[in-house]
C-alpha cells in the first residue's frame, strides 16, 4: 500500500523529471530544467489549469525554497 504522505509526492516529483514543457519558448525542456524566470512569470500570470499547472506550481515552490536536491535521486534513477 502506498504511503499517502510520500507516495503522491514521489509520483509528482517523478513527473517533474520526466515530463517536458508541451508549449512555448521552452517547449521540450524538462519541467525540472525550466528557468526560474519562466516559473516566476507563470506565478505572476497564473499557472495553467490541470496537471501541468500543478506541476509548474510545484516546481516553482521547489525552486523558491531551494529544494532542488529533492529531485536529484529521481534524476539519477531516470538515467
Amino acid at each position: 500500500m502506498e504511503d499517502p504522505q510520500t507516495g503522491s509526492n514521489t509520483a509528482l516529483f517523478l513527473q517533474l523529471v520526466t515530463m517536458e514543457m508541451p508549449f512555448g519558448k521552452f517547449k521540450g525542456t524538462l519541467l525540472c530544467d525550466l528557468p526560474v524566470h519562466y516559473l516566476e512569470w507563470f506565478q505572476r500570470q497564473g499557472f495553467p489549469a490541470g496537471k501541468l499547472g500543478v506541476l509548474l506550481a510545484t516546481m516553482y515552490e521547489i525552486r523558491l525554497n531551494g529544494l532542488e536536491h529533492l529531485l536529484q535521486p529521481l534524476r539519477t534513477r531516470k538515467q
